[in-house]
Parts: structure tokens; sequence; C-alpha cells
């Protein structure tokens, strides 16, 4: 395990999509918009989109990668992008 998989803090976030955000899947992953900052994301992978969708039934972002059988050595690029849609608010804190 690497030390940014270890150290990265969102993954011991608990995170859920935000409430005004729906997500459309598309051949190529999802596109997420929220309806309250009109802001629209693309979710380039399909196993984003399943991540995301279960975010909220487990208690980290670490637990739902591991639950969606993401693999630890992609993690670090996981919190990587879950940090940017945090950052856009498609995906929200809780």
């Amino acid at each position: 395990m690497s030390t940014e998989l270890i150290t990265h803090p969102l993954l011991s976030a608990a995170l859920e999509l935000h409430p005004q955000v729906a997500l459309r899947p598309e051949p190529f992953g999802a596109l997420a918009y929220h309806y309250g900052n009109r802001r629209l994301v693309f979710l380039k992978h399909t196993d984003m989109v399943t991540v995301a969708r279960a975010l909220a039934d487990h208690p980290t972002l670490a637990a739902a990668l591991r639950e969606c059988g993401v693999a630890e050595r992609r993690w670090p690029s996981f919190a990587k992008a879950f940090e940017s849609l945090l950052q856009s608010e498609v995906v929200r804190e809780r």
C-alpha cells in the first residue's frame, strides 16, 4: 500500500451524492448535472459512477471503493477524482 493511499484524507471521509445532482448514464460513464449550481460534470468511467452511487451506503470512501471491487492501487486516482467532485459539489460530506 502506498504512502499516498494511506494518507489521502478523503479516503476516510463519509461522502454522498449531493441531493441536487442527477446522474445520466452514458457509454463512457455518466453526466452529472447539479440543479443548484447548474454545473455539468463528466464521470469518465463506469466504475466512478458505481462508486458514486454507493457512497451513501458506506461509512467512508475507502469502504465504498473496497465494496465496489476497486483495486487498492487505483485508490489514489479515485481519491483525487472525488476530491474534484467534492469541489464541484457533485458529492458532499455527510
